[in-house]
């Protein structure tokens, strides 16, 4: 029987009415595959967890504790909703108070030492989904549906990188046979958490925010599964954020490197390592709405089958930075670039863009702005010689930059669209700082002061080609 991984967000499961459109969404399928599905803590909750933290480490010893007895209450409430049955509620309110009882005691530790580590936030954030999925299990039962809550911290082994783990996949892949495969030789439907994992020591670690997408990912890659299937509030994936292009569409198709490309600029679709596991295997991947899941969604097909030569969609990524660094002495000195680099790897800044003039009297790249200043010392203090000698002018910061993407397969290699795309942004009166073409086969992207960002998104969003989209009456993002 074909089995199939299917991920709910927090939204998908913030409220007893979409934890019953779950319910029915997995009742539906199970007639057709096996399913195992992967959740999320209800929507809030984790930023409610971590806030407790904070103010924990702040010197609040009260707000945790006001957290705590706000998240019993809506479990509890949820709970008498969503499971009739006593026995099933009392185990439930018996695990709500552990999972609790733990986050009251490390939020106490952290307010008594003043310090948060990222191990300790990684084990308070990591409660959201704890809590989450054993509540889900129940409601699933309710419905006559056989399920069982599994902790993703006996499936998906990690590196100590606490807050952004890489999971160990061989390990993981190992962990996943063995503890699902019997769920499914049982008939049941293992709800997973998603977002977390552990070390060989079996310390908890997080995956990163949007993290419960990579676990969906790595445990259908670990199955072999024949699809996964992403539930959000949506209908699919849009061509740009409807927030600033109302008339934006849902996207029929895409391939995976495509849809690689929008995780990665800010299209919130997914984490942007979720589809690495997914493309080494083959597996289709699928998005739908959890509210209105008779939509046809999208669909993540391989490469080249999805229109290549196309425009399909723009994105902004925000809140960045542009360091450049130049100067006359540039020209024609090897190094200059790997040192350049090498001092903004030794902070684990990503890079999310490179520029470099062919004079190599400048590099320009960007960086997420929280990291803007450290990272400028750091050139400074790797480049100090080539500054005290004018052979370099310098490390120049520009604020309030915003990469613009746009995405389709092929658009490297087809002629016309690169003019298109500046054509249209010139005529809107943008000033275009930097540009990355060529590196992609099916993106460019251009760098724009912040306060043009959603008017480029506009002035480009008409050229995304009007084939293989559907317009979409769901929720907005």
């Amino acid at each position: 029987m074909a089995l199939h991984v299917y991920k709910f967000g927090g939204t998908s499961v913030g409220s007893p009415a979409a934890v019953e459109a779950v319910a029915r969404i997995v009742l539906n399928a199970r007639a057709e595959h096996q399913v195992a599905i992967v959740v999320s803590a209800m929507s809030g909750v984790t930023d409610a967890l971590l806030r407790g933290a904070h103010t924990a480490a702040a010197g609040d010893p009260a707000t945790f504790g006001a957290i705590a007895d706000e998240l019993r209450a809506r479990h509890a409430t949820a709970a008498l909703e969503l499971v009739a049955n006593a026995d099933e509620r009392r185990a439930l309110r018996i695990e709500t108070e552990r999972l609790l009882g733990e986050f009251r005691t490390l939020c106490h530790g952290v307010n008594v030492l003043g310090e948060l580590t990222p191990r300790a936030l990684d084990t308070i954030g990591a409660l959201g989904e704890r809590l989450n999925a054993p509540l889900v299990a129940a409601a699933l039962r309710a419905k006559d549906i056989p399920a069982q809550a599994v902790d993703a911290g006996t499936l998906i082994i990690t590196d100590d990188r606490f807050g952004d783990a890489t999971p160990l996949l061989d390990e993981t892949n190992l962990r996943v046979n063995r503890e699902l495969r019997p769920l499914f030789e049982q008939g049941k439907v293992p709800v997973i958490t998603g977002f977390l994992g552990t070390t060989r020591e079996g310390r908890t670690t997080t995956l990163g925010r949007g993290g419960s997408d990579y676990s969906a990912a790595i445990i259908g890659a670990a199955l072999d599964a024949d699809e996964v299937v992403f539930y959000k509030e949506v209908d699919g994936v849009l061509t740009t954020d409807p927030r600033v292009v109302p008339e934006a569409r849902v996207l029929r198709r895409l391939g995976y490197d495509e849809i690689s490309e929008l995780a990665y600029f800010g299209a919130k679709v997914l984490h942007p390592k979720t589809i690495q596991p997914l493309v080494e295997k083959n597996i289709p991947v699928h998005f739908k709405n959890t509210f209105n899941p008779d939509h046809p969604g999208t669909v993540v097909l391989p490469r080249g089958t999805a229109g290549a030569g196309t425009i399909k969609a723009v994105t902004a990524i925000r809140n960045l930075t542009m360091l450049t660094v130049a100067g006359r002495g540039m020209l024609g000195v090897p190094g200059i670039a790997a040192r350049t680099f090498t001092a903004v790897a030794r902070l684990h800044a990503s890079v999310l863009m490179i520029s470099q003039a062919s004079s190599e009297q400048s590099i320009c790249f960007v960086i997420p702005s929280k990291l803007a200043e450290e990272v400028q010392q750091s050139l400074e203090t790797e480049l100090a010689s080539e500054i005290a000698r004018r052979d370099i002018d310098g490390v120049f910061i520009q604020d309030q930059a915003v990469i613009i993407s746009v995405v389709g397969a092929g658009i490297r290699t087809t002629p016309g669209i690169a003019g298109r795309i500046f054509a249209a942004v010139g005529e809107a009166g943008i000033n275009i700082h930097a540009i990355a073409h060529g590196s992609s086969e099916c993106s460019i992207s251009l760098v724009v002061d912040a306060a043009d960002a959603d008017t480029a998104v506009r002035a480009i969003h008409p050229l995304t080609a009007p084939l293989e989209t559907t317009t979409t009456t769901s929720e907005r993002l």
